[in-house]
This record gives structure tokens, sequence and C-alpha cells, in this order.
């Protein structure tokens, strides 16, 4: 009888845990590939999902609730998992450089490591600012400032956030609804709060339409949010305690200053400074420029995907749904590639829905110039689809 042939023992590695390498994976469960060996490297064992972030700030959410454990998704798809941060690719050698010492050979590899809010130009950021990402570290800072406000609830407190996209727009809204929820409980006026939104442009949440920027510029008005739009943050700096608190001053490129006791920074999105010296083709940010396949322009053994990929002939906004959609066309030709087959390329859409939550149980729908109005039906029907996601990442214990 003849004997079946195995494929060749190939290395594919992954780094990072972002939305389309948990998809990547999950597929990889479902329909592993013999001869395969599969590794994960990660730099935290849990990756948290966009579309359920906001919520778990303003309250509806545990953590458990909007975090993909990668412990359980790794051993489902087969998989080495390294919890290691990476600090260089040596793509001439085909090896990844871990920070504990680890090095990583690879056939294929593929990159989602998500971004980080830029901060570097700007005075005192990296030192006084808590950067939305990595998200582990902002959700340190905001467990611990909703503690200290339930310690204290009578003292007056102001927050700010840098950065007037969808992710600071939500993120300020988030936050208000959830203090404002421990003021009310603790019999505290609400204006114990303030919360303050810088925005270098003219308009918030420039990728959207005009109609969402209006009905959103409308919202945090109405709930007493501080807007400050053109007005470009030059510098943050400590400035005095003050019963026990710390105070910030943020300094504008006008002269306007604003003090605050925590500085939340989520501007426009970089990549940590070991990719931007790896070698790959990126762009003039230093996303990793990548063909219809998904493979890099330079090397096409590399594959990138998520926040750290530019799509050079679909280029699209640094948002968590291209991300999810790329997961599966990722899969497919990572299988193909690796089996020697063609590539198949993928075009994600021009126009999508979008339910942006307002903070307090309501979510407005967003499609083009279709536009909705806060409603609760519209919150309970993007709950409905992000508990969806998460359950596909959910196993047996």
């Amino acid at each position: 009888m003849q004997q079946k042939l195995q494929p060749i023992v190939k290395e594919l590695v992954l780094i990072g845990g972002g939305h389309s390498h948990a998809i990547a994976l999950k597929m990889f469960g479902k329909k592993p590939l013999p001869g395969i060996h599969l590794t994960l490297i990660t730099a935290a064992k849990n990756t948290a999902y966009s579309g359920m972030l906001p919520g778990h700030i303003a309250g509806f959410y545990s953590h458990d609730d909007c975090h993909i454990d990668l412990r359980p998704l790794a051993n489902f798809a087969q998989a080495r998992l390294y919890v290691d941060t990476v600090v260089a690719l040596d793509l001439e050698n085909h090896k990844v450089l871990c920070a504990n010492g680890l090095v990583v050979d690879f056939d294929v590899l593929s990159i989602d490591i998500g971004s980080t809010p830029a901060t570097v130009s700007v005075s005192g950021a990296a030192e006084y600012a808590i950067a939305a990402k990595p998200v582990s570290h902002l959700l340190e800072h905001w467990y611990e400032l909703i503690e200290a406000v339930g310690k204290n609830p009578q003292e007056p407190i102001s927050i700010a956030i840098v950065g007037g996209g969808a992710g600071g727009v939500e993120l300020a809204l988030s936050m208000q609804s959830h203090i404002h929820r421990i003021l009310r409980q603790t019999q505290q006026p609400i204006q114990n709060l303030e919360v303050h939104l810088f925005q270098h442009g003219m308009e918030l949440m420039p990728n959207y339409h005009s109609s969402v920027r209006h009905q959103i510029q409308q919202i945090l008005t109405e709930r007493g949010i501080k807007l400050y739009l053109r007005e470009t943050v030059c510098k943050v700096a400590p400035t005095t305690y003050r019963e026990t608190k710390e105070i910030f001053e943020i300094k504008c490129e006008s002269g306007l200053t604003v003090e605050c006791n925590k500085i939340f920074w989520v501007t426009q999105a970089s990549v940590p400074e070991w990719l931007t010296t790896a070698g790959l083709g990126t762009d003039e940010q230093g996303f990793i420029l990548v063909e219809d396949t998904l493979q890099s322009q330079t090397h096409p053994q590399v594959f990138a995907s998520g926040d750290v990929a530019t799509m050079v002939n679909h280029p699209r906004p640094k948002a968590g749904v291209f991300a999810v959609r790329q997961g599966k066309p990722l899969f497919k030709n990572l299988q193909r590639i690796l089996l020697g087959k063609s590539l198949k390329p993928y075009k994600p859409q021009k126009q999508y829905l979008s339910l942006i939550g307002t903070g307090d149980g309501q979510a407005m729908a967003t499609k083009g110039i279709f536009t909705l109005p806060p409603h609760k039906l519209l919150w309970r029907y993007k709950d409905w689809i992000d508990r969806r996601f998460m359950e596909r990442f959910r196993f047996e214990k």
C-alpha cells in the first residue's frame, strides 16, 4: 500500500493576539494542517475586544466579558504560546527576537499587534499621560481612578482625553457615565466631575459622515463635556498637589492651559520601534504595507493585518471592524502559502455598519450617509453582536 505523504514541516509564527489572529487561531484549531508547527508570541495572556471596551469602562461589562483568553485559544489551535515582547525581527535569517532572550525561527510570519497612540512629539505626554494602548495599562489606571472616586466621591475631579476620534469620544462618554453613576449612588453632585476633550482638527471623528459628527458634538455638549476643537496639545506637565491629588497642566499651541487630575491619550496610531527598523516596506507612519493577499509588499513570507497593516490598494481607517473581517482571509492565505498554493486577494468593504455606544446604555448607528440617533434598541443590537463574537472564544475549562 502506498504511504500517504505528509507536508514538509514548516514553522508558522504569529506575533500578537489581535482580532485577526484570534480568528485565525480558532480556524486553525478547527482545520489543523499536518506538519505545520504553529507558534503565538504575545505580550499579554489576554486581548481586549475593542467593540466591548467602551462598554466595560462604562460599567456594563466585566473584564472577562470583553477579553479573549489566549491560553485556551492557543491550546485549541495546538499552538505553542510564548508570553513575551518582541524586540526585533531578523528577516534575512527568518528569526523573531524577544525581550527575554527567546529566539523563534519562522518560515511564514504574521503580525497583528495593533497600534499605540503617538505621544513621542509632545513634551511630557509619555511620562504623565495614560496611553489608550496597551489596554491593560489603560485599565489599570482606570480601575485606580474609579476606586479613588468611590472612596472620596465628595472630592472634585477633572479628567482630560486628548484625541477626538471615535476612540476618544467613546472613552469620554463612557468614563463620564461610570463616574456619574458612582456620584449619584453616593448622593454627590455630578458637577464634581469635569471632562475635557481635546481635538487638533476642526471636527470630531473625522473619518465619519458629517451627520455623525454633528450628533456626537451635540451629545457631548448636552452632557457637559468641555470640547476644545482646533487645539493642538504641545506640552503636559505636573504642577502641584492639592488635597492629596496631583494636578497636571495641559498646554496647547494656542496658549490655552487646562488643569486636570488624569490625562488619557487617544491620538493618531503609531507602531513600536522594532517594527520600523525591521526592514519591511512601510507607509510614512511606519505601518506595514500589504497587498490584497495581506502579504508584505517587500517580504512575501510576512503577512500583516489589523491596525498594524495598511492595504496599499484599499486604505481604510484603523478600526476593529476591519481587523475582524481580515481574520478569515488571513487564515486562508496562511494555509495556502504553507501548502504551496496561489493566494487569493481580499477586498474590504467601503461602507460598513458602525454602532457607537454613547455610554448610557444607548448606541447610534451609521453606514455611509445613513445615521440613526442614539437608542436603547441599537445598544441591544450592538450588545448581541459583540457577545456573539466573544462566544466564539469561550472554551470549556
